[in-house]
């Protein structure tokens, strides 16, 4: 019998140390009541100081995976066009400019033009234009008076813009929007206000290089008129 019994607590002692839970009752593996049992004085076994702890679960990160600080950091690319399609969202300087080229074309008088584009080295650039931009500007047209080139500016300042190289020295905002996204992601309705601006045939024309490529005007953050060209 007590052999029986001294192999019943090499077990019980065997199972409470190697498990990382807490102490375990005698009466739990089916042993009665050990009070009064030499060697035994309370009813539970508590883990003896000094034995060596399992090592606890943590959460590991997978070999497989970079860890997230390593991953690159996505910046927005500074070519990205934004298209801005609510002229209240224009800085002022950029709207105040848009509405005088807007009064100007819309009376058909070239001379009220000649004071908003830029003297000197900033000189607004146009088309086949060395000399002054206004004149370059009736050159242009295909009507003796210009009047052609007046409406081709209504029209295109009639849509959106586009913010291109934004938060570089090249920062520019340009009408039509068009000339900031490519022709095949535009929507049903936009291809119907391109076709305001230019003909069928252009638009096929221009699907095939994938870009708008008609007249374009561009103005900078600060309200300067800085371009009247075409191309892509």
């Amino acid at each position: 019998m007590t052999s029986c019994r001294a192999l019943a607590v090499a077990a019980i002692l065997t199972a409470t140390f190697a498990s990382p839970h807490k102490a375990l009752a005698l009466s739990e593996f089916g042993i009665g009541d050990t009070r009064g049992t030499p060697g035994f004085e309370a009813e539970t076994l508590e883990r003896p100081p000094g034995l060596p702890l399992p090592e606890p679960l943590i959460n590991r990160r997978s070999t497989d995976r970079p860890d997230e600080a390593d991953l690159p950091v996505s910046e927005p690319d500074p070519q990205d066009a934004e298209i801005i399609l609510d002229v209240s969202q224009l800085p002022e300087p950029v709207r105040r400019m848009r509405e005088l080229i807007v009064e100007a074309a819309a009376s058909g008088d070239y001379e009220r033009l000649r004071p908003l584009t830029n003297p000197g080295p900033r000189q607004t650039q146009v088309d086949n234009g060395d000399g002054e931009p206004v004149d370059a500007m009736r050159g242009l047209s295909g009507d003796p008076e210009g009047l052609e080139i007046l409406a081709i500016l209504l029209d295109i300042l009639s849509t959106g813009a586009a913010r291109l190289d934004a938060g570089t020295p090249d920062e520019v905002y340009v009408w039509p929007y068009f000339a900031g996204k490519p022709l095949a992601s535009l929507s049903p309705p936009e291809r119907v206000e391109l076709l305001r601006i230019v003909t069928a045939g252009d638009l096929m024309g221009m699907e095939e290089g994938g870009n708008y490529n008609f007249y374009r005007l561009s103005i900078t953050p600060d309200g300067e008129w800085k371009s009247l060209t075409s191309g892509d």
